[in-house]
């Protein structure tokens, strides 16, 4: 019985679903740091002739984009977490001076959603017996443990993705010869663009050439404007 057990909460631990949240902020903060770092370093890297002023950009963009993203995520995240917590105290209130009302809308939940009439109300009942609360933040403002907000996990995987996504286009400005700088920093963001786009697709499950497209067709875009701004302004720095 414990085996089964066991297996059954490995079944549904494996469900993508699981992993939206930190998925989420991580693509996201990886994918911003690729991009925006490289695309800075390609519109200095067009206005300039030496390295110095290429690399100061790329790290200033790297660390203040890195600060700003965990910053932002966090911010965002915990707008989301205070609203939450605003329903259900609304919630707890409205159970506590209407029960009936609500006892009869968590039924109406559960009957448009398929079940009888005298079904969904004997299951409202036992539910309300047992955790009413609980029954009414899940199916009512649809709040569960897989969806609820995490803010210091998202700026955490915000930051930390950012960094690692910023540090490739960095490493590239540091290392690559200056003659064919921008084109060297486009084709390794775009290869690592690549690579993140496939990774997420996998972990999230979804279509992996979608991903590769959609992520390939933004960052072109993107570093293609910035390289045009520093040719517009193609001065030596």
């Amino acid at each position: 019985m414990t085996e089964k057990t066991e297996e059954l909460d490995n079944y549904l631990d494996s469900h993508y679903i699981h992993r939206s949240n930190w998925l989420r902020a991580a693509v996201l903060g990886a994918n911003d740091g690729i991009l925006s770092t490289a695309s800075l370093a390609i519109g200095v890297a067009a206005a300039s002739a030496i390295r110095e002023p290429i690399i100061l950009a790329t790290l200033a963009g790297l660390v203040a984009g890195a600060i700003s993203m965990a910053a932002g995520e966090y911010v965002s995240v915990s707008s989301q977490t205070d609203i939450e917590k605003a329903d259900i105290e609304r919630e707890k209130q409205e159970l506590d001076e209407m029960p009936e009302i609500e006892l009869q809308r968590l039924a109406e939940i559960y009957e448009k959603r398929g079940l009888k009439k005298t079904t969904a109300l004997t299951v409202t009942k036992e539910l309300t017996e047992h955790d009413a609360l609980g029954a009414h933040i899940r199916d009512e403002l649809g709040i569960n443990e897989i969806s609820q907000a995490q803010p210091i996990q998202a700026a955490f995987a915000s930051g930390a993705a950012f960094t690692i996504g910023g540090l490739l286009p960095f490493l590239v400005t540091l290392f690559l010869p200056l003659q064919r700088m921008v084109y060297s920093i486009y084709g390794f963001a775009l290869f690592f663009l690549i690579v993140l786009g496939a990774l997420a697709a996998k972990t999230g499950g979804s279509s992996i050439v979608k991903a590769i497209v959609r992520i390939t067709f933004w960052g072109t875009v993107a570093m293609g404007l910035t390289a045009i701004v520093g040719y517009l302004f193609g001065v030596n720095i």
